[in-house]
């Protein structure tokens, strides 16, 4: 079914884009997208560093594995306050801006982290990086998506999760150097540091333009089609894109104004709630079940469980010493930035539909390999080397398969497939149900693997990946090379007219 709706439209696409075909990425518009996925590196540098700094701050403070599980997933669920803020929060003050907001949260929590004179500090400055955390997953995939041509949006929306993977790298090496500086100054430094980009990107951002779609919603048409000249690779290319956003945001497109005055127009999200969620019409409920879908299944999959457990889980398998152990966890993150840069050339080419089925048909191996490995691994006591190496091996291809797809697939598919008023609201509906999974992983994995065993919990990841693959091949259809204006199309039906008159009638 997705893929015949995946069709229509494709000839008609075709020949009303002629101006994005076989052109480059325009370097500005990169340029933009690159700073505003600057924050992502920062979340995922605390990401991976976490995974370190836990095994120090456990012998240091003397906390239990239950206060470790509330530490690492209490940053997601102040994430999930951030994410449902934020959207109402960039349709007011714009996507620029929220950007800065996150940052500076960023700085605040990452300077009480590296504090840390107790617990209850250390929480409170996990919080604060949450909320941060909220706002930047949701606003820098939308930037990217907005300022991109429909020919290189994959490349620009993925960039955030390509970030995120960088980041995460980068705390894994921090790890391994500064673990043999001493215990009380090594983890603080780890978690404190990263209060300097923060501070160096709320300032860098001030310097990129404003989303254009955000501008012309609020009717500062003038702007928005200067930033389209300067972000679209030929003239052709920003006219046709602005009179698609204008028709989009139900401004005349013949309108030449410098600025229109929207009257009775909602540009600030005000009763987007009711649109999306109390009487969406149909294709927008489809579209809140696909974005909201892919992201639950990006985390219920299980990825945060080697992202954040790794040393725990490899120990578990048989290494015991602290610097293998970080050398092995580098490996985790080699493998993500790897198979996530591949996938943002692959995206624009080989499509979002292919990819992500690939993706997590080759996690569904990988999981029940893992799962095995360390069953056998755990039930030898971790004698057993080829049990070790299975599970290394193992887990380096399921971050390598969910890295190539779900990873990035799901930030660029929500980002895109929302009207443009229900865009930023939806996406922030999207990173709340993203965080509440990850910390539901991250907050249960350890007291999961007690119950079932990690091998078990594993197995049951695989389960779970195998439901996720028959819901994007039922559900998701094929959104590569099309306009933003033009994929809300791939979600109606013959007949949703007529349900809408009758809604809108009762």
């Amino acid at each position: 079914m997705a893929d015949q709706i995946s069709s229509e439209n494709t000839t008609e696409n075709q020949t009303k884009n002629p101006t994005e075909e076989n052109t480059g990425v325009n370097r500005y518009a990169l340029q933009c997208a690159i700073v505003a996925s600057i924050i992502s590196i920062i979340f995922g540098y605390d990401t991976g560093v976490m995974s370190g700094a836990m095994v120090f701050i456990e012998e240091e403070l003397k906390t239990n594995e239950v206060q470790i599980e509330v530490l690492t997933g209490i940053l997601n669920l102040c994430a999930l306050v951030g994410s449902l803020l934020a959207g109402r929060t960039s349709d007011i003050i714009g996507r620029r801006y929220t950007i800065v907001l996150a940052s500076i949260l960023f700085m605040l929590g990452s300077i009480l982290m590296g504090w840390g004179p107790s617990y209850p500090v250390l929480l409170t400055g996990r919080c604060t990086a949450g909320l941060g955390v909220g706002f930047a997953l949701m606003v820098a995939p939308v930037y990217s998506a907005e300022i991109a041509t429909a020919s290189h949006r994959g490349l620009l929306a993925s960039l955030p999760h390509l970030c995120i993977s960088i980041g995460i790298l980068l705390g894994y090496l921090v790890n391994y150097f500064f673990s043999k500086l001493p215990m009380h100054i090594g983890w603080r430094l780890m978690l404190g540091i990263a209060a300097i980009p923060s501070l160096v990107l709320a300032f860098g951002i001030l310097k990129m333009p404003e989303s254009p779609r955000w501008l012309i919603l609020q009717g500062r048409l003038g702007e928005g089609k200067r930033i389209l000249d300067l972000v679209s690779n030929s003239p052709e290319e920003a006219e046709l894109r602005f009179q698609d956003i204008k028709t989009a945001a139900g401004i005349d497109p013949k309108c030449r104004d410098e600025v229109v005055k929207m009257e009775n127009k909602k540009t600030h999200g005000e009763g987007v709630w009711k649109e999306l969620i109390l009487r969406p019409t149909p294709a927008v409920r489809r579209v809140l079940l696909t974005a909201l879908g892919i992201h639950f299944f990006q985390h219920a999959t299980g990825i945060e469980a080697v992202l954040l457990y790794g040393p725990k889980i490899f120990k578990k398998a048989g290494i015991t010493t602290k610097d293998k152990l970080f050398l092995v966890t580098i490996g985790v993150g080699i493998m993500k930035t790897t198979f996530i840069f591949t996938a943002t050339f692959l995206l624009d080419k080989v499509g979002r539909r292919k990819l992500l089925l690939t993706s997590v048909g080759g996690m569904i191996g990988a999981l029940t390999m893992l799962g095995f490995g360390l069953t056998m691994a755990q039930n030898s006591g971790g004698k057993l080397v080829w049990a070790l190496v299975l599970s290394i091996v193992s887990a380096y291809s399921f971050v390598a398969f969910f890295s190539i797809g779900l990873g990035p697939i799901t930030w660029v598919y929500s980002s895109e497939v929302f009207p443009l008023k229900l865009r930023a609201q939806g996406a922030s509906l999207g990173v709340a149900v993203n965080r509440v999974m990850n910390a539901t992983v991250s907050m249960s994995f350890l007291s999961l693997s007690k119950a079932i065993t990690t091998g078990g919990a594993f197995f049951m990841f695989a389960g779970i990946a195998a439901v996720a693959w028959n819901f994007f091949f039922f559900l998701m259809p094929e959104t590569k090379g099309k306009s933003l204006e033009e994929i809300e199309a791939l979600f109606q039906r013959d007949g949703d007219h007529k349900v809408r008159g009758e809604n809108d009638a009762a």
